[in-house]
């Protein structure tokens, strides 16, 4: 039957609103005269009975067809389709003992139907969509994003967006018995610098003027402190024009939060609570406070990274010491630098053959982008160091000292990089997460033990050699430490910040500080970062002038909400757990945006184009711009 054909299948539909959905049946309906309504996930031809699973997001349910019962009703199910809409009367009936399904909530009944509505059909999906994991498909990213509002329909993708609107739900009433007021902040707002590129809207009113979409309300929650709202709470859309990952977004939503009076403590213990709340209400877990927390130097120097995943070993160590006088003109005249030899004892792992070493070391050069990897190999027979240099290049008793001093025992695999910090710790620690996932030591995301950690003392700011000038690590409104303020005319990147970040499973989920309530303090974190006050004013005149009427001390935190419902999910990206991802480019394939206007709509914005010469307008946008002109 062709599309057309199938088509007149659909009608009005004749039967009472729903009185059940596909999930909700059990046992104790049975003899029930129920309504169903839903797609068509499967229908199967038995010899004079039609099967068909209908779905809706609350579950599945079988229904049964035969012409004993209604022979119309049995001839137009032997024409349903995948993704049909259809309306069901019926009975519900126990399965027979053969017949019952464990797996299925719905597994021990079927609904014997009495009648048929189709309500509308569905041409063949470009691929499938079932309940029936084992009869879904592998389909391309791309495909599922164009079609959406398909993908939409898959349990696992409904599931994760029920688990979002729980944590919604959640937050809600955790800062609601917390005495936080619920804000609303500007969308369209002022161009500020955060660390990353805005996105820009044009003014109509005010040409040649722009609004900015907030990377943050950063500023407007401060003010809310200032104007003594006190504790302040939004789940909130935020911008940042910049490269996608799997775990980044051009738009994204967080749960930010801001405190008057607030020092570390509070928000600390104020974060905990939510998180415990959260996993009590959507993984029925008991999360142990308060949280291990950690410097960011200790994380650093230990794991290579700010936000470290702490649920399997293969820690740092420094062995720069246990090559002195060693001659070896490499390590020698790195750690002369300045530099750091960092290593790392993977146990278990000293009979490694050559092949797979020689891949190790091209991943090190290749992937992670060090200089080369020493390793030293302790065989599990017993029979001494092995290690890939000669070694009248490198005699065996140094690297003896250097398994001794990292705990390395027969069987086990000693790697070595050396470098300026804190570059060579960022990839000892990238070759420590390489390892942890080839080893299977990392647990999956939906599997082992959560792990929380607070990374604490931050340096205020970092040195940008690109930028020639030291740059805020986290934002420009973050507190120094009292005792380091004197030091920022010395050496800013030794200050320490009053900032902190949470950390799950080796994902940073949050991050905050105290922030800078006193204009002296503020225009002398702006100096430094190479803002004149001129600049300053222009910028940040309104929360200039708003620090000289008696400004609260304030702090606070921001939690993505994304990131968080990914880890709850145990989904692999966070277009996983939003009902309308951009890809990794910041496209949306399935409204095409970003898209081409009409030049009637840039001329009344007061712009005009300036494409880079491989870009050129679509044949339809290029001739209503020759019509216009």
């Amino acid at each position: 039957m062709d599309s057309a054909s199938r088509a007149d299948l659909a009608s009005e539909d004749p039967h009472p609103p729903r009185t059940h959905t596909c999930g909700a049946l059990r046992a104790n309906n049975d003899g029930d005269a129920v309504v169903l309504k839903g797609w068509v996930d499967t229908r199967r031809d038995h010899g004079g009975l039609v099967f068909v699973d209908l779905r809706d997001r609350y579950g599945l349910t079988q229904v049964v067809f035969s012409p004993q019962d209604n022979q119309e009703a049995y001839e137009v199910a032997g024409q349903l389709r995948r993704e049909d809409v259809i309306s069901v009367r019926g009975t519900v009936r126990p399965r027979g003992e053969e017949a019952v399904n464990p797996d299925l909530p719905t597994g021990t009944i079927e609904v014997s139907a009495d009648d048929l509505a189709v309500l509308n059909t569905s041409e063949t999906p470009p691929f499938v969509v079932s309940a029936h994991e084992e009869r879904q498909m592998d389909t391309n990213e791309d495909l599922r994003l164009k079609h959406r509002y398909l993908d939409l329909r898959r349990p696992a993708l409904q599931k994760n967006i029920q688990l979002r609107h729980r944590l919604y739900q959640t937050t809600h009433r955790y800062f609601d018995e917390n005495d936080f007021l619920e804000v609303e902040t500007p969308v369209l707002m002022k161009s500020t610098p955060e660390g990353a590129r805005d996105f820009l809207v044009p003014s109509r009113l005010h040409p040649g003027r722009f609004y900015a979409l907030p990377q943050s309300p950063q500023t407007y929650k401060q003010l809310l402190m200032v104007g003594g709202l006190d504790r302040y709470v939004q789940i909130v859309k935020c911008f940042r024009d910049e490269d996608l990952r799997a775990d980044r977004q051009p738009e994204f939503t967080q749960i930010d939060v801001e405190m008057t009076f607030a020092t570390e403590e509070q928000v600390y213990d104020l974060t905990e609570g939510l998180m415990v709340d959260l996993w009590e209400a959507l993984e029925d877990t008991a999360l142990g406070t308060p949280f291990p927390r950690m410097t960011y130097d200790e994380a650093l120097r230990t794991y290579g990274t700010d936000k470290p995943d702490t649920r399997f070993g293969l820690e740092l160590h420094d062995v720069g010491d246990c090559f002195a006088g060693s001659g070896f003109r490499v390590f020698e005249s790195i750690v002369d630098g300045g530099g750091r030899i960092v290593a790392i004892r993977v146990p278990g792992e000293g009979d490694r053959g050559r092949a797979a070493m020689d891949r190790l070391e091209d991943h090190v050069t290749d992937e992670i982008g060090a200089a080369g990897l020493i390793y030293f190999q302790l065989p599990s027979d017993g029979s001494g160091l092995e290690q890939n240099l000669s070694s009248d290049a490198l005699p065996h008793a140094y690297g003896r000292a250097a398994a001794e001093q990292v705990g390395a025992e027969a069987g086990d695999l000693i790697l070595t990089l050396a470098g300026d910090p804190p570059t060579v710790y960022e990839q000892a620690g990238a070759l420590r997460l390489h390892m942890g996932e080839e080893l299977g030591l990392r647990p999956p995301a939906d599997q082992g033990e959560d792990a929380f950690l607070w990374v604490t003392d931050f340096p205020l700011m970092e040195y940008d050699e690109e930028a020639g000038r030291a740059v805020s690590m986290h934002h420009p409104f973050t507190a120094p430490h009292p005792d380091d303020v004197d030091a920022l005319d010395d050496d800013p990147t030794q200050v320490q910040a009053r900032a902190y970040d949470l950390v799950l499973n080796g994902n940073e989920i949050g991050g905050g500080s105290i922030r800078i309530h006193d204009r002296e303090t503020q225009m002398k974190v702006f100096d430094v970062l190479g803002i004149d006050e001129e600049e300053a004013q222009d910028r940040f005149g309104f929360l200039l002038d708003a620090l000289r009427y008696g400004a609260p001390p304030h702090g606070g935190i921001a939690l993505g909400l994304d990131r968080l419902t990914m880890l709850l999910a145990g989904a692999d990206s966070l277009r996983d757990v939003i009902a309308f991802p951009k890809t990794q480019s910041g496209k949306e394939p399935m409204v095409q945006s970003p898209d081409w206007v009409d030049p009637e709509q840039l001329e009344t914005l007061a712009l005009r184009l300036d494409l880079p010469p491989d870009v050129e307008p679509p044949a339809h946008v290029a001739r209503r711009k020759r019509l216009a002109s």
